[in-house]
């Protein structure tokens, strides 16, 4: 139930990162080019902190989207419907989610 829960939130989220790569993409047909804009992002002086959580809330979504569509895969096949697998998939699907978001937050 919880990871139903989480699903409408995140697919907010997702579209927050549709926005964001929507933005990237008009970046590649605005003037200038890739360096003005990086030192645009240096000369603003994130901290590390910042852009690492800003990065794991863009990833989040996306990977919880990612985890949760295979487990709804398995469930296609049949496998994992009994209540018990239900809970045991629900929580791993939050742990690898958080794991890995925070790995692609990190590169």
């Amino acid at each position: 139930m919880l990871a139903d829960i989480a699903s409408d939130p995140t697919l907010v989220l997702s579209s927050v990162s549709e926005g964001v790569s929507l933005f990237g993409v008009s970046a590649l047909l605005l003037p200038g080019n890739f360096e003005s804009y990086l030192e645009f992002v240096k000369s603003l002086c994130l901290g590390p902190a910042l852009i690492y959580t800003a990065k794991f809330a863009l990833v989040f979504p996306l990977m919880y989207h990612t985890w949760n569509g295979i487990r709804h895969l398995m469930w296609d096949l049949g496998k994992g419907l009994k209540t018990a697998h239900l809970y045991q998939s629900g929580v791993a699907i939050l742990v690898l989610t958080v794991l890995s978001s925070a790995g692609l937050a990190a590169m």
